[in-house]
């Protein structure tokens, strides 16, 4: 499989995707608690909030490479964690766990799968 030279990190989210990630930085960073062992982490997830909620509604927002792959990892991490909660549950918090991971795995289907 060929490897693509270049690659674009422009991203256009609507408003519904953009309230979303940053409700998902925002409890990403409260679970890191500022520990020195995720640095890189906190600095990328703060850099993505920040993006998000200077740009308007219909701009485009531009991620660095790392802020890109850490989102896709952290959505990908949390799309499989929340599938298996969904699958143990019972119906109530089944259907709320489902609501969160169908749109979890929308965005991540529409704007970061390879």
């Amino acid at each position: 499989m060929k490897k693509k030279l270049f690659t674009n990190y422009n991203f256009e989210f609507d408003k519904n995707e953009k309230k979303l990630i940053t409700n998902f930085c925002k409890q990403a960073l409260k679970q890191m608690n500022n520990g020195n062992e995720y640095y890189a982490e906190i600095k990328a997830f703060n850099s993505i909030m920040e993006k998000i909620q200077s740009g308007s509604d219909s701009e485009t927002i531009k991620f660095t490479r790392d802020e890109k792959t850490r989102l896709t990892h952290q959505l990908k991490q949390n799309i499989d964690y929340l599938g298996k909660q969904a699958d143990k549950s019972w119906f109530i918090k089944k259907w709320l766990v489902r609501s969160l991971l169908n749109q979890y795995t929308g965005i991540y289907n529409n704007h970061f799968r390879n």
